[in-house]
């Protein structure tokens, strides 16, 4: 199809408008509660941040009505939007929520798809009070609606500098709202319009507390936009696809291919799928963490013995053009961007969970030392696999001579081949959760979600995801 002929628009709004819960099989079903329970987690486990506590400083500043709940300690209730802000910012403040990779070679991660429609969904589905159906119905519309978008804009985009998590993700977040708040296509077709104009996110915050704020700034804005179009605010009934439109702004095109007629055909939370993050990090590193980590424990390597680490890996990992691109680390949210500690913290602790990310082990001179010992460079014979591969071969060399060797699995821990195992989802709830949550509170919560379909209405469930 010619971009000229392509009526994108259009076509999302009768998507969004016409979508039932029934429309989504059972395995999708359950792909988005396993998505809402790890979504909420790190809500809970990001709260506590000081990017988050910021935020809700800001929120609460504000006078307005005490509508909805922001997640986690306080039982604080503030106005819808604001809810979305925090919330959602929260939800990426410790990088740990989920993550969809591109199965096409031109780019790699398409975007961080839970945060945005969920963050939004939780504040509207509050708010009118609607049933745990209408919200994963709403959710499964927004994370449908970005990713067609994420996969479909021309690969420039990322090269300009653009984070499609909130550039991409605001549209999840405006068709979700939009879906609960029960608009017509033509206002769902006006507020996709507002969103355009009202995306934003730089890549060149990424490892800075605005890379988090993405996201919340993606649900509070999906939310306005909704409320405004409900409101009979109009944009231009064109706004993805129209001449000078977000597509060409923002990417200088899209492909018609990869949308038109391919909303739910097949569902993006399907293929290519949704990976839910087993560390706190920038997903395009967990496979080499995973093939360090297999090496230390099958050679039981002390970090004394360690002289020198070399990752190969691509430019889809990599900085400038990957995220991963802090040569060495001072804080931890450098950290979350820098190979070299990402070796590091497997290397010295066997693990890089919540209590490795902080400050005091980044800048701790062990780390610091581990650090300067590796060398991560980018393969051209990786790179020519294409930027959907995400590839890395570990060199190791001790100082008794020996030399080993580990390469990353095709099907990386977490991902949409290789999932986390319902156990394996639990505990990180539970590590989400520990710093919030009783145990049993947590437990009732991740089974409460489990049969959210079952709910009334969602309110209860937020009440559990709330402490004084």
């Amino acid at each position: 199809m010619n971009a000229e002929d392509a009526r994108i628009t259009e076509e999302v709004a009768n998507f969004v408008v016409a979508a039932e819960y029934e429309n989504f099989s059972s395995d999708i079903q359950n792909i988005a509660k396993r998505c809402i329970i790890d979504g909420i987690g790190v809500i809970l486990a990001g709260s506590t941040e000081p990017s988050a506590r910021i935020v809700r400083d800001y929120a609460l500043s504000i006078e307005g009505k005490k509508e909805c709940t922001i997640l986690g300690k306080g039982k604080t209730r503030v106005p819808v939007h604001l809810a979305a802000l925090v919330n959602g910012t929260a939800g990426h403040a410790l990088d740990w929520d989920d993550t969809a990779l591109s199965t096409t070679p031109d780019r790699a991660v398409l975007l961080h798809p839970t945060m945005p429609p969920l963050a939004a969904g939780l504040a509207i589905g509050e708010k009118l009070e609607r049933s745990g159906r209408d919200v994963l119905t709403a959710f499964l519309v927004g994370i449908e609606v970005e990713c067609k978008i994420a996969e479909a804009i021309h690969s420039d985009h990322w090269d300009r500098g653009f984070h499609t998590s909130n550039t991409c993700g605001i549209f999840g977040a405006t068709t979700a709202a939009a879906k609960l708040m029960g608009l017509s296509v033509e206002q769902v077709r006006s507020a996709v319009g507002v969103a355009a104009s009202m995306a934003s996110g730089l890549i060149v915050n990424l490892g800075t507390m605005a890379k988090p704020l993405h996201m919340g700034r993606a649900a509070e804005n999906g939310i306005v936009s909704a409320r405004l179009a409900a409101n009979g605010f109009r944009s231009h009934p064109d706004g993805l696809e129209g001449h000078k439109g977000f597509f060409h702004a923002f990417a200088g095109g899209f492909d018609p291919d990869k949308i038109c007629g391919k909303l739910g055909r097949p569902y993006s939370i399907i293929d290519p799928g949704v990976s839910i993050k087993p560390y706190p990090c920038g997903v395009v590193g967990h496979p080499a963490m995973d093939a360090m980590l297999a090496l230390v424990v099958r050679h039981d390597i002390q970090p004394d013995e360690v002289e020198r680490v070399k990752v190969a890996t691509g430019s889809n990992v990599l900085g400038p053009k990957g995220p991963l691109r802090y040569r060495k680390a001072q804080t931890e949210l450098q950290a979350k961007f820098c190979v070299p500690f990402q070796m590091a913290s497997m290397i010295i602790r066997r693990k890089a969970g919540i209590m490795e990310f902080t400050d005091e082990f980044v800048q701790s001179p062990a780390v610091q030392d581990m650090m300067d010992r590796v060398d991560a460079v980018v393969d051209p014979k990786i790179d020519a696999l294409g930027l959907d591969k995400i590839v890395g071969v570990i060199q190791v060399s001790l100082k008794d001579g020996r030399v080993l060797r580990g390469r990353t699995s095709e099907h990386y821990r977490g991902g949409p081949r290789a999932p986390l195992s319902r156990e394996e989802l639990l505990e990180k709830f539970n590590d989400c959760t520990r710093r919030i949550l009783a145990p049993a509170q947590a437990r009732k919560l991740f089974e409460t979600i489990e049969s959210l379909e079952k709910m009334e209405s969602l309110r209860k469930t937020i009440e559990m995801a709330v402490v004084q």
